[in-house]
């Protein structure tokens, strides 16, 4: 069952931007730009409504504006999975909006209460993907998300993959074998942690820096599967002084970095939204120079 959506999320799992204007609305013309990039370049699961496209950031309505323009821009031509959360009301009414308007799938956020327990995380999860007959992506970043609670979510039908974002390889291994079903694992950590986490047990892989540059996403995916590990880990230390930036201030530059970078580069105009800040300067300069070392750009600033 969802045999070609599970294929698609078993490579690169691309997590779009939100483009903004000046004004803090969303820059549908960057959008469908940032989008053609993704598919030109053969990508096959998109992500509208991530966190690096500033999910919580946006309002439902936006969440929901995003979503279709998405589906539409790509019309088929790659599984489209859209972003859900909130209440879980709220995340309902956004996967039955996904699933009326054409989604693939779609991915629940991480629970944003700061009051949670297990059999409630179960509930929570239940009665999202029970709202729709899509195929479910789980997104966990919190330890109470634990084994207990991915062996009773993982049971449900439609329930086929986890982005697993916790940097902790020891608990993802023991999920990953004591867990029996038939689950696509996602690393939900980016290129930075893929290595790791294949090895433990995952298939596919989330990006930022897809947005930015296809050519070592897509590098380490083909070693990853070749399962030649040396190499992967040479890619590895290309994009390691560009995913540190974006892991600087607890993750609080996750976006700025990717959102700065595509400015750099020509494909967007840096803007983010608050709670989300800009770069320093001593930032750009140090993400400009990783970018020439790339190739990407050619003018180093001092």
């Amino acid at each position: 069952m969802y045999k070609d959506f599970k294929e698609a999320l078993k490579g690169i799992n691309a997590i779009n931007i939100t483009p903004f204007d000046e004004r803090k609305n969303i820059e549908w013309d960057l959008l469908s730009k940032n989008i053609d990039f993704l598919l030109e370049n053969d990508i096959k699961a998109i992500y509208p409504g991530g966190n690096t496209g500033e999910f919580y950031s946006l309002t439902v309505d936006e969440v929901k504006k995003v979503t279709k323009f998405v589906v539409e821009h790509v019309n088929g031509r790659a599984k489209v999975i859209a972003g859900i959360g909130y209440d879980y009301k709220t995340a309902s009414e956004l996967a039955r909006y996904a699933e009326d308007i054409g989604a693939d799938g779609v991915m629940i956020h991480q629970p944003l209460n700061p009051f949670m327990l297990e059999n409630g995380l179960v509930e929570y999860y239940r009665e999202i993907s029970g709202s729709t007959t899509l195929p479910v992506v789980l997104y966990v970043r919190q330890k109470i998300i634990t084994i207990n609670v991915l062996k009773e979510v993982l049971q449900i039908p439609n329930v086929i993959g986890v982005k697993y974002a916790i940097n902790d390889l020891l608990s993802f291994a023991e999920i990953v074998q004591e867990v029996n079903e038939d689950i696509v694992w996602i690393c939900g950590s980016a290129e930075m942690w893929a290595p790791f986490f294949f090895m433990a047990g995952a298939e596919g892989f989330t990006s930022g820096l897809i947005n930015v540059d296809i050519k070592r996403s897509a590098q380490m995916l083909k070693a990853l599967k070749g399962m030649q590990f040396q190499e992967a880990m040479k890619i590895w230390k290309e994009v390691r002084p560009f995913e540190e930036l974006r892991a600087k201030h607890d993750n609080g530059n996750n976006v700025s970095v990717v959102k700065e970078a595509m400015k750099q580069i020509g494909l967007s105009n840096g803007i983010v939204r608050a709670p989300i800040a800009s770069l320093t300067d001593e930032e750009v300069n140090e993400l400009r120079n990783t970018l020439v070392n790339w190739g990407l750009i050619t003018e180093i600033l001092t």
